[in-house]
């Protein structure tokens, strides 16, 4: 599978480079490194204390969000499989204490409820790079780009994102896909995910990086 660094103009579509916060940038990598683990798997936390207390948190979240109540997570550990994509009704800002991969596709390729996983492209993202994914973007865990060291991402999204799933009704739209807060799932029928319920609705391989790292 072909990688793109995010400086490609294949990236366009799917998000961009943010620069301006590179001091708020070090804070959040830091504290990444200092205060979050690094699981054998992979391990997400919507909002974790360590980060939201920084001192550089409140302008970074208000620059990213325009004022909105914001989140500072983050998803760590080993991967190299797609699994799922899922998308929110927003923009998510990564950033990583070392190089890692986003495998993303594009909302508009969802046909008939279901979206081939031939349209997934991978980009590389240099550590330390802040990006924006748009709301448009279809994404999930990070990759890893060696095993040895694996991945510390800031995960950044409006407050409440990827926590419990509300109580509403499936009634048409995209309802059926709601796997948590702001947070609508397609999952692998391969994957761990789908097995817990998720709506199966990739179709095609489950993209397997590690022979292209």
């Amino acid at each position: 599978m072909t990688i793109y660094p995010v400086t490609a103009p294949e990236f366009a579509p799917y998000g961009r480079v943010i620069t301006g916060y590179e001091k708020e940038c070090a804070a959040v990598t830091a504290a990444l490194n200092a205060s979050t683990p690094l699981p054998e798997a992979t391990g997400y936390v919507p909002e974790e204390p360590a980060l939201q207390s920084l001192p550089e948190a409140p302008a970074l979240g208000a620059a990213l969000f325009g004022g909105m109540p914001f989140q500072l997570g983050w998803c760590n550990g080993h991967n190299t499989k797609l699994n799922c994509l899922e998308y929110h009704r927003d923009s998510e800002f990564n950033l990583g204490t070392e190089d890692f991969i986003l495998l993303l596709a594009k909302e508009n390729e969802i046909v008939d409820g279901k979206l081939d996983t031939g349209k997934v492209k991978a980009f590389r993202v240099p550590a330390g790079t802040l990006v924006e994914v748009y709301a448009t973007t279809l994404h999930y865990a990070p990759c890893h780009t060696d095993p040895a060291r694996g991945f510390r991402v800031l995960v950044a999204l409006p407050k409440g994102t990827n926590t419990d799933k509300p109580d509403l009704p499936v009634r048409g739209g995209d309802d059926e896909y709601l796997w948590a807060c702001n947070k609508w799932l397609l999952a692998h029928p391969e994957s761990p995910e789908a097995a817990q319920g998720a709506r199966a609705a990739l179709t095609g391989s489950n993209i397997d990086i590690a022979q292209d790292l």
